[in-house]
């Protein structure tokens, strides 16, 4: 299944694979019609974003800039998991990732088939494997109805935690969390105490 599902991603298909919160539909980030087609499984609003799936410090480096002095830090003790950082986005950042918009998050997913892949081809868009709308997918079989078998994937529901990333901006100069998933305030600060939160 694996050489299948590296031959789906090679031709610019979409592909279901695990992270360690929901499956997730990736493709390959920089081929403009693979992103075109996951918009297309999802029926997605072209105006909504999507991050890009990365491997490493390096490549977030790579697509953005302004970065914060404690990315690093941020990067070290919570990459790879369940946290989505949004940066300021630079010009290598594609039109239809990040929907032209100034900005562009990053996950690094800990799922070592998942990781694997994206270090591999990536960098990975991959939005949660659900029709626009609904609940992200946590059920291999479900999503595979959803999608009428269109896509092939690796399954493994044990991995998946059902609970959502937490993204944080880090594009400003105060951090502001804009959704609160399994990584809290008080995991953060707990690791980089000077990090400079927007009051709550």
């Amino acid at each position: 299944m694996m050489e299948k599902i590296k031959q789906e991603l090679e031709k610019g298909k979409a592909v279901v694979l695990p992270t360690e919160t929901v499956y997730g539909l990736f493709a390959k980030a920089l081929d403009e019609k693979a992103v075109d087609h996951v918009y297309q499984l999802k029926r997605r609003p072209r105006d909504k974003a999507l991050n890009l799936n990365v491997a490493g410090l390096d490549d977030i480096l790579s697509f953005s800039k302004n970065q914060p002095p404690y990315l690093q830090q941020l990067v070290d003790h919570f990459l790879p998991g369940p946290l989505t950082i949004i940066l300021e986005a630079n010009e290598r950042v594609p039109y239809w990732v990040n929907s032209d918009m100034a900005t562009v998050g990053f996950r690094m997913p800990s799922h070592p088939v998942t990781l694997e892949l994206i270090r591999e081809f990536g960098p990975l868009i991959g939005p949660s494997a659900n029709l626009s709308g609904q609940a992200s997918g946590v059920s291999f079989y479900k999503i595979l109805q959803d999608f009428d078998q269109e896509v092939l994937g690796i399954e493994d529901d044990a991995f998946l935690t059902g609970q959502d990333s937490t993204i944080i901006a880090l594009s400003g100069d105060k951090v502001k969390i804009l959704r609160q998933g399994a990584i809290t305030r008080e995991d953060i600060l707990s690791k980089i105490s000077a990090i400079p939160f927007e009051e709550v």
